[in-house]
């Protein structure tokens, strides 16, 4: 008797399986999909009151993933190793989004450009900003994440991000980065911060070539909106 519980979550762990092999994650609810992924990090018993907790403390299956590391620990039936295991599925999936794009390394338009890089920002809550450099073919020749935080003039560091530049002789650059806001529209801010930026590169006879601002699907190209020409 007292290995019954056992056995009916073991059955159900198994119809959860054979669901998903057999038609991936279609028709599964967002409590199931918490609950198929818990199998590996919980062993036995039942995951899904943790499924359940989870998305009920959070409001969703996006915001469960995108909750921070010691708030997810906390929540009941979780724990450190859990905390992990859900931290690590948006960050393996924009890896899984960057090395997608990777083989298409020609970057000679905007719309390449936006392609190649909202991978990187796949799942961010901070801003970041990256740098690619590229050859005289527009070839990538390193996408370097140079900054975290809040973009503005001040705290991007423009020797900095020359200096990465020149490392690689890149003969021009493209900048990006992203609004946590969900709205793609440069800010005041933005502009200050590229003017600079573009007029320290020309002094070495590099070409800032455009700048991305990404939000959740969607960019905007400085270059597509004329920010370049004088």
């Amino acid at each position: 008797m007292t290995k019954e519980p056992d056995n009916i979550h073991s059955g159900h762990r198994e119809r959860l399986k054979s669901r998903f092999r057999d038609h991936g994650l279609e028709n599964f609810d967002d409590h199931n999909v918490l609950e198929l992924l818990l199998f590996f990090s919980k062993p036995r018993g039942d995951t899904n009151p943790t499924a359940h907790e989870l998305i009920k403390r959070f409001g969703s299956l996006a915001d469960v993933f995108d909750a921070p590391l010691a708030e997810l620990a906390k929540t009941p039936g979780v724990g450190d190793a859990t905390a992990l295991l859900i931290k690590l599925v948006p960050q393996v999936s924009r890896r899984y989004l960057i090395s997608r794009t990777a083989p298409d390394k020609i970057l000679d338009s905007s719309k390449k450009a936006g392609d190649y890089l909202l991978p990187y920002f796949f799942g961010e809550r901070d801003e970041c900003v990256y740098l690619v450099c590229l050859d005289a073919k527009c070839k990538v020749l390193s996408t370097r994440l140079i900054f975290r935080g809040s973009v503005n003039s001040a705290a991007v560091n423009v020797r900095k991000l020359v200096e990465a530049a020149l490392s690689f002789n890149a003969t021009s650059v493209i900048l990006a980065h992203n609004h946590t806001s969900g709205i793609a529209i440069p800010s005041d801010d933005d502009k200050v911060t590229t003017r600079r930026i573009f007029d320290a590169l020309a002094a070495v006879d590099i070409t800032l070539a455009d700048h991305i601002v990404a939000a959740d699907d969607d960019y905007v190209s400085f270059a597509d909106n004329g920010f370049f020409r004088y």
